[in-house]
């Protein structure tokens, strides 16, 4: 096990207890990462054999989202489960154990959670979930993960009917996989367990592994040229909404708030925390008197990725049947192992007015 502590950063240590039990290779050359074959559509990303023998460590098995040491190969499919993020929605329960984090805005100035579950297995619910959207679906269906909500918007529903998506619904088709929390109220009380989850997937005979997209690590990134950004702030519409990041520079985490106060899951009383963060901007398109939204992730646009207490200026791109990709001087962001957040912001006003750090 010293091996794993000393070639690996204090992030995992502290983020994975569990890596004490897992067997190290260090007599069988190297670490072998359990992710998907890159998309032939992001030549970009390909690992060497150098960039496999320095980023990774020496642990069995590496989450294919997350890039840490876990006890056995994760092949599931993830579950991308939409949360509610309305404030009475707030605490939410099961966001720590998330892999992958979207924060994107839903009608009416509020925003929603994506959460990407694959590698954690946890007993503990997950929710509030609710409703989906088209772009909701699009950035579950980029991770390969089965589509968990409660109704849809008109467009997302014509989109799933009949259309062979693996899609657990509670109000249309998956109904016995979830359950409503009497000491909350509806609609911000619908929970379910990763359990029931698979036992519905299971139920409906949507196949149990998927691609998963080939995400790029590098545990030592050389960002000591960049900006420092130990404090963040994200503004999306809603001064409901305000997001903050604290950097601790003693975990390598950063440390989420929502609207000054500490955002916590309500299973653990922990503080999300993340080791990326994300923010891109992308063009939002208001169509119908509701204030439902048309969310662009295609086209790309401008970005910032903060990692290890600083901020890279950067830009983001899509391929189809690929992730969102962050590019700087023409070569793909890496990052630093553990979760992931990213956070979805209009293009007006200035990106600058979105995000601000110091």
């Amino acid at each position: 096990m010293n091996v794993l502590h000393s070639r690996y950063t204090r992030r995992v240590a502290l983020a994975l207890t569990v890596a004490a039990g897992l067997a190290v290779l260090s007599g069988c050359g190297g670490a072998k990462p359990t992710v998907a074959p890159e998309p032939t559509t992001s030549a970009s990303t390909e690992p060497t054999a150098t960039d496999s023998a320095s980023e990774a460590p020496d642990a069995a098995f590496l989450a294919p989202l997350t890039g840490l040491p876990v006890e056995e190969e994760v092949s599931k499919r993830p579950l991308a489960i939409m949360i509610n993020n309305f404030k009475a929605a707030r605490p939410q329960s099961g966001l720590t154990q998330a892999d992958t984090v979207w924060e994107i805005l839903a009608e009416g100035g509020i925003t929603r959670l994506v959460g990407i579950f694959q590698s954690k297995s946890f007993d503990e619910p997950v929710g509030p979930i609710r409703s989906i959207r088209p772009y909701l679906i699009d950035i579950g269906e980029w991770y390969g993960g089965v589509l968990v909500h409660a109704g849809a918007s008109n467009d997302a529903l014509a989109l799933l009917q009949h259309s062979g998506k693996a899609d657990l619904d509670e109000i249309n088709n998956a109904g016995a996989y979830f359950h409503r929390d009497k000491s909350r109220k509806a609609p911000h009380n619908l929970y379910s367990t990763i359990a029931k989850l698979r036992e519905g997937a299971a139920k409906h005979k949507y196949a149990e592994t998927a691609p998963v997209p080939f995400v790029s690590f590098d545990s030592k990134p050389n960002v000591a040229a960049e900006p420092a950004a130990t404090d963040i702030e994200i503004m999306f519409q809603m001064s409901d909404y305000k997001v903050s990041y604290h950097f601790d520079a003693s975990t390598g985490l950063y440390e989420r708030s929502i609207n000054g106060q500490p955002h916590i899951d309500l299973n653990n009383k922990e503080q999300l925390t993340a080791a990326n963060l994300v923010v891109l901007s992308a063009k939002h398109k208001t169509y119908d008197s509701y204030g439902r939204l048309e969310i662009d992730l295609t086209s790309g646009g401008e970005a910032v990725l903060f990692q290890e207490g600083h901020a890279i200026s950067c830009t983001w791109e899509r391929k189809k049947g690929d992730i969102v990709r962050l590019m700087k001087d023409g070569a793909e962001l890496k990052f630093v192992p553990g979760i992931t957040y990213y956070h979805v912001v209009p293009t007006t006003p200035a990106f600058s007015e979105h995000v601000k750090y110091q």
